[in-house]
């Protein structure tokens, strides 16, 4: 640990590190995200309708209750104004369907909040991200209702109750292109959010915005949305319906949840290496995981559990991958 060593007449102050300040803190980080998610979050409740809003709200607030009650059982400082409980419980609550009972959303903020993060020691000690570990633990538990996609908007009139990549994997890419009219069309319809799947995939414009807000701020460090993305595109390029390098890797980036999980969950500072190196690592393994889940698994969508499996690694990387030390080439 390095010092600091202040002379002054008579008197010495020796302070410790560190020695550089800003005015950034966890709440302005929190509540920025939060913002940068609004554009989608609106346009999901214009498509969706008021489903949408219902399952947000309920994730959001049930997450920062849960989050009041943990930490007043635990005798911690009550941080429910810093945003990191409400974040959590929107992100959560926007890898759901729309219409899932008001019961899931409820009993995802309380895996996250409580199981994920507190039990772990709270903000900062988690190994996982905790709105991924609360998605993952609602698919096991009720799989059906994770996977039944009602088109329940009446603003947007969407060609299908199915998600893009559900038909992918049920019906195939010549049928997906045949149910959207055109290849333009669906390229369309999945950049401006004009189809079905989860709350989260919505724009993918208006979380691509977001994302680039968070890059502006310094917030994300853009390698690792462009190193999940482009391994994603990589890989589905070369590994096509029709053989080698027939694939369409313009379609799996905008498909699913890749967007929101790019930017806003493979991004936690907490649950990620802290160099930028390992950062890469970590986010081409999530693009592999993926790529490996929607065209080999039974999962049409990979996003989610690629981040956690990553997020496992994540020690061991930072473990091998450390900045040169100070003085040394």
């Amino acid at each position: 640990m390095s010092t600091e060593i202040q002379v002054q007449p008579n008197k010495m102050i020796v302070s410790s590190s560190p020695h550089m300040f800003d005015n950034t803190s966890i709440p302005k980080i929190m509540w920025t995200v939060v913002l940068a998610l609004i554009p989608a979050v609106i346009f999901a409740i214009y498509h969706f309708g008021i489903p949408a809003l219902q399952t947000l709200t309920t994730g959001s607030i049930s997450a920062v209750v849960f989050e009041a009650v943990a930490q007043k059982v635990l005798r911690k400082p009550i941080t429910i104004k810093d945003g990191s409980a409400f974040l959590c419980g929107l992100l959560m609550a926007m890898t759901l369907p729309p219409a899932v009972p008001l019961f899931v959303p409820i009993v995802g903020s309380f895996i996250a909040i409580v199981v994920a993060k507190h039990s772990m020691g709270g903000l900062g000690f988690n190994i996982f991200n905790p709105a991924h570990i609360g998605r993952a633990a609602l698919m096991a538990s009720w799989p059906v209702l994770m996977t039944t996609w009602t088109n329940v908007s009446t603003k947007v009139d969407t060609f299908t109750s199915a998600t893009p990549l559900n038909i992918l994997k049920q019906q195939g890419y010549d049928e997906l292109i045949h149910l959207f009219g055109s290849q333009q069309q669906m390229y369309k319809s999945l950049f401006f959010g004009l189809r079905n799947g989860s709350i989260g995939e919505t724009s993918v414009l208006l979380l691509l915005i977001g994302g680039l807000v968070l890059i502006y701020k310094k917030y994300v460090d853009w390698v690792v949305p462009v190193s999940m993305i482009g391994t994603v595109a990589v890989l589905t390029w070369i590994f096509g319906p029709h053989g080698l390098f027939t694939g369409d890797p313009l379609f799996h980036i905008m498909a699913g949840g890749l967007m929101i999980g790019a930017f806003f969950m493979a991004t936690d500072m907490v649950t990620t290496p802290i160099t930028r190196k390992g950062k890469v690592i970590f986010a081409a393994g999530c693009g592999l995981i993926t790529v490996l889940i929607r065209l080999v698994g039974g999962y049409p969508e990979g996003v989610c559990y690629s981040i956690l499996l990553m997020n496992s690694v994540t020690p061991l990387i930072d473990r091998f991958i450390q900045p040169v030390r100070y003085g040394r080439k």
